[in-house]
């Protein structure tokens, strides 16, 4: 007998209801019995007992059950539960709970994506198997750029197999779309979703809520020839963050008195104790002990705004021959409304800890008062503009029965462009030198969320007449004002970072079929791209005008209401609009135009010729049927980076200037890889599989470490050190045009077993040698004598060499990486049918690695592995009714954050756990609301916080980065015609 199970379209999640209404609906849900109506997903022909449609989350299950079940290598999938529906908001989300797959948050959404332990450096992404560009300084994709309305599939190859072009040293992600001549009807369908966060707008000119709407269309002309697809989706997405940030967390003396200093000299020294007869009690680092060096806090409300389309067009006049156009657009702007004060303490070159006033807890001050502190209040504005275009053509043609050529070509671009604003204001100029500004005293205290509670014992830093536009401290001082002459005051500072991204890829292949009882058939291909990315990076200080040193802020720009970090003790800052004050104001200062001159752009290229033979096989071994492919790649490179670099200039009076002179350089290099790989799947039943790989994978370089440009440095504090010491005066780094790729020999090992079309259990294991591990602390020692004239004369005799130290990126590291997955999918109703709709899935991956640097150098802490992750969901669906509960965690990780100028940073981010929970109903099949679907979602329901620590992340109290999203809402609605 035939069951239709009518499971309505996964929406609402909520938290501790979700548990309850998993149960009643179970007990309340009226049965739909009929059978005249059959999903048109594929079912395994394996499974001859009777079968169970379903639709909405069961029917996404399983999709993807069945196409990692048929893969012909180890795969995990995600499918749409129906037209433009993910099962998450968002497909980085999506990806994010398969085994061994995790994700980081950035800005409150998943973005980023570490495969297998390995960062998103180490895999790659494509959309309907053509490689993309991306809109990061880097290569990893960004996966928030492709709207999940838009996507039908996608599919993580964990193991390669030969003509996998684009193929990831950790996997890789394939994107896909719908295609209009697969489809059994014509499709109109639209949504709309209204969106909020649980916190207020936290700034008092950005918005708290938005809208999400799609739109898709898909039909074919009758005789099944033409098929055409289109698709739009629009999102805008508020986002709030509560965020406290840390400078460090310096080594202190905490002297007889009670207060707490810092020494410098010693702390270089690496810790020396005072002598024995010295009353002194000092703190070593290696103790722990410490002491908030510097604090950035600050209230941060998003706003992104994205537009998708997608175009595509398939034509079959015959049989032998088909052809497909499929067309990409995204266009995405995000704003981020940042406001908050920036107190240099400790590292603040000044405040201490007042004589009484420090707590001590084993090693690590939790409370003070500092003074004299001048803060910086902060009224920021980033803005990223991007653009991402993709385009393909693919045919296929039958050229006889048993060979069939296929072509594809492509096009990809990205644009993207950040305009990012400081704007500083403060009691005084450079920490009260011209006199009559005492600074404030500061209270300090360790909260038991691991941030610092501030109290501002005399200042409010909510009073506009207290405050002036400035350079609080004297953050410009060492570069000139080429208009004045005079000290650089440095009132705001603007990064504007433009990066482009450019793809061309051609692709043509022949494949004989045999079936000649071992081999199915035979492919042959090659593949050719060309790949341009570049970076500009474009910065000026916003001085004030008439070279003053301090100016009021003017009425205009300021705010009728104020922002203020009530969770951290500030309720109110001064609040204005910086946008305002560059337009009206400011006087820019291109950072060229001053002693400070660091060329951060760089350009590269690549050629890239690609080709494969691949046998996939179909054969018996003894009575187990053995499938699979076997098949060799081989990559040959040609790649050119260009930059800017230092060559010597005229002599200079002050030390740690550079009159050096900037000229254009170009280097590269030219090389072949090979890379083998094997696929076998054992059908030991028809139930159970074995399936083993093996493969050489690679991982091409960071665009940045490719990066031409060499940057020249001098180092007076220095001079006169012996080149031992690794600290002298000549000092140079950049990047290495001549870096190879990340190499992997890899194998893996699946036993999986399906005992229904959305039912299975699978233990996994995989080991990979790492060779040609890039190591971006690498240095060595060169000549710097060509660059004498930029030592003053007067300090000549005091050089001690003229040899200095070049730090760059090299292919110096190895390792390994190991790990184990489990995972599952359980429908319930396949063992009792009171329980049908209602099931679990889930996985836990563990991951372990040995990657060192350099020779005989301690192991690192490889970026985005997680040791520990895991992820489990219960659903229940029937009658229309539908709702479920997830939960995916990831222990420990080491995370990329941006840091200064907005380059990367690597911290330790703590373990996280996050829920999320939706329901909703889907109107029954004939009635008068057929077709529509509501829905509620909440996402991120325990609020779980996003932190990084300091140093190697082994002293929790460390916090340099908490941040709090609160919760999300979704309420909508989707109709489909």
């Amino acid at each position: 007998m035939m069951f239709k199970a009518r499971l309505g379209r996964a929406a609402l999640m909520m938290s501790a209801a979700t548990g309850a209404a998993l149960v009643l609906g179970a007990a309340n849900a009226q049965e739909d019995d009929t059978a005249d109506e059959i999903a048109d997903y594929a079912i395994d022909d394996d499974y001859d007992q009777d079968v169970i449609v379903v639709e909405g989350f069961a029917r996404s299950i399983q999709n993807a059950v069945t196409t990692k079940r048929n893969a012909d290598s180890i795969v995990e999938a995600v499918s749409a539960e129906d037209i433009g529906k993910l099962p998450d908001v968002s497909i980085a989300e999506a990806l994010g709970r398969l085994p061994g797959l995790a994700t980081q948050r950035v800005e409150g959404r998943a973005q980023n994506l570490s495969i297998r332990g390995l960062g998103p450096d180490f895999s790659t992404a494509l959309l309907n198997g053509r490689q993309q560009v991306s809109t990061g300084d880097n290569r990893g994709v960004e996966f928030d750029q492709y709207p999940a309305e838009l996507l039908q599939a996608a599919v993580v190859y964990k193991t390669p197999y030969a003509g996998l072009i684009g193929q990831g040293l950790a996997g890789t992600v394939d994107l896909r779309t719908l295609r209009p001549l697969e489809q059994s009807e014509r499709i109109l369908s639209t949504s709309l979703r209204y969106e909020f966060n649980g916190t207020d707008a936290l700034n008092p000119d950005a918005d708290d809520s938005g809208w999400r709407a799609t739109a898709t269309y898909a039909d074919q002309n009758a005789d099944g020839t033409f098929g055409w697809a289109f698709g739009a989706a629009y999102q805008g997405t508020p986002t709030q963050n509560e965020r406290f940030n840390a400078w460090g967390y310096p080594p202190s003396f905490i002297t007889p008195e009670g207060t707490v200093t810092i020494d410098s000299q010693r702390q270089i020294a690496g810790g020396d104790t005072p002598d024995d007869d010295s009353d002194d009690e000092f703190l070593s680092f290696d103790e722990y002990g410490a002491v908030i060096g510097g604090a950035k806090p600050y209230v941060q409300s998003n706003e992104l705004e994205r537009i998708g389309l997608i175009g595509i067009v398939e034509w079959q006049p015959v049989d032998a021959f088909s052809a497909a156009v499929d067309v990409y657009y995204t266009d995405f702007q995000e704003d981020q409304y940042l406001r908050g004060v920036e107190l240099p303490l400790l590292w603040g070159g000044g405040p201490v800890v007042e004589a009484g006033t420090p707590v001590l807890d084993d090693g690590f001050v939790t409370e003070g008062v500092y003074s004299p502190v001048y803060g910086v209040v902060r009224n920021d504005f980033n803005r990223r503009e991007a653009e991402l275009f993709s385009a393909g053509l693919n045919t296929t043609y039958d050229l006889s029965e048993t060979w069939i050529a296929e072509a594809d070509i492509a096009y990809s671009v990205a644009d993207r462009e950040d305009q990012l604003i400081e704007s500083y204001s403060g009691t005084s100029y450079n920490r009260g030198a011209a006199g009559g500004d005492p600074g404030n005293r500061l209270a300090f205290q360790r909260t038991e969320d691991g941030f610092f509670y501030f109290n501002s014992l005399n200042l409010d830093y909510g009073d506009p007449g207290s405050f002036v536009l400035t350079d609080p401290q004297g953050w410009g001082g060492g570069n000139t004002d080429p208009n004045t002459g005079n000290p650089l005051v440095q009132a705001g500072f603007i990064n504007n970072p433009i990066t482009e991204d450019e793809l061309f890829q051609v692709e043509a292949s022949l494949k004989k079929i045999l079936e000649n009882g071992f081999l199915e058939e035979v492919e042959a291909g090659v593949n050719f791209s060309n790949r341009e990315k570049s970076r500009v990076f474009e910065q000026s200080f916003l001085t004030l005008p008439n070279g003053a040193t301090e100016a009021p802020i003017p009425q205009e720009a300021l705010l009728d209401e104020q922002a203020g970090m009530d969770y951290l003790g500030i309720p109110a800052q001064v609040t204005y609009d910086p946008r305002y004050l560059v337009d009206n104001f400011y006087v820019p200062l291109a950072v060229a135009g001053s002693s400070l001159n660091f060329p951060q752009d760089w350009n590269v290229e690549e050629e890239i010729w690609q080709g494969w033979i691949r046998a996939d096989l179909d054969a018996m071994l003894g009575q187990v049927p053995l499938t699979g492919n076997v098949g060799v790649q081989v990559v040959h490179t040609n790649q050119t980076s260009s930059g800017i670099r230092i060559q010597p200039g005229e002599d200079v009076s002050d030390a740690g200037s550079i009159g050096a002179n900037i000229v254009d350089v170009t280097d590269g290099d030219e090389y072949t890889d090979v890379l083998p790989s094997v696929n076998l799947i054992f059908s030991v039943t028809e139930e159970t599989q074995i399936r083993f790989g093996a493969a050489r994978t690679l991982a091409r370089a960071r665009m940045d470490n490719l990066n031409a440009s060499l940057n020249l440095s001098l180092q007076p504090q220095f001079l006169g050190n012996p080149l031992e010491s690794g600290q002298v005066y000549f000092n140079a780094n950049g990047g290495n045009p001549q870096l190879r790729p990340y190499i992997a020999d890899g194998v893996d090992l699946s036993v999986e077993h399906y005992f229904s079309p959305g039912g299975y259990v699978a233990l996994a294991g995989y080991y990979k040698d790492l060779k040609d591990y890039v190591n971006e602390s690498s240095s060595f020692v060169a000549d710097f004598s060509q660059f004498l004239n930029e030592v003053p004369d007067d300090l000549v005799d005091d050089l001690g060499t003229t040899d200095g130290i070049v730090s760059g990126p090299t292919n110096e590291g190895d390792g390994e990486i190991m790990g184990a997955e489990f995972s599952f999918a359980v429908p319930f109703g396949d063992f009792a049918e009171p329980l049908r709709g209602l099931g679990v899935l889930g996985s836990v991956s563990y991951t372990d690695s040995e990657v060192t640097l350099t020779e005989g150098a301690d192991a690192i802490q490889v970026p985005g592995l997680s040791k520990w992750v895991g992820n489990a969901t219960a659903y229940f669906e029937r009658g229309g009714f539908e709702s479920r509960v997830s939960y995916r965690y990831r222990d420990e990780f080491l995370a990329e954050v941006s840091g200064i100028s907005a380059n990367r940073l690597f911290r330790t981010a703590k373990s996280e756990g996050i829920v999320d929970a939706q329901i909703g109903y889907r109107f029954e099949e004939g009635g008068p609301l057929d077709g529509l679907s509501v829905s509620l979602q909440a996402l991120n329901l325990t609020d779980e916080p996003f932190i990084t620590l300091d140093g190697d992340g082994s002293d929790e109290r460390r916090v340099i980065d908490y941040q709090s999203y609160g919760r999300t809402y979704l309420i909508g609605a989707s109709y489909r015609f």
